[in-house]
């Protein structure tokens, strides 16, 4: 049967590593579950980044059209479909 989980080794200076060993005690974590909650927040992390990104994006695309309401939004998809409004 396969395991459950991989290991994965690295490498830490030893100021870092003693600053996990101390938070895995202050969060009673093993450095595994600890690693695991950090991997899960900069996931979240880079998440929001990519959010914020898009919304930028999007900010610009609709200052470029010229879309401050949705009923700019609607009049736009209709031309874009050729409906005569």
């Amino acid at each position: 049967m396969a395991r459950a989980t991989k290991t994965l080794t690295v490498s830490l200076p030893p100021q870092i590593y003693e600053e996990v060993e101390k938070i895995a005690r202050q969060e009673q974590k093993t450095k595994s579950e600890l690693f695991r909650d950090m991997v899960r927040v900069y996931e979240d992390f880079l998440d929001a980044r990519r959010w914020s990104q898009l919304r930028r994006v999007g900010a610009d695309s609709a200052k470029k059209l010229g879309v401050k309401t949705e009923a700019d939004i609607e009049r736009l998809v209709h031309e874009a479909r050729g409906i005569k409004g």
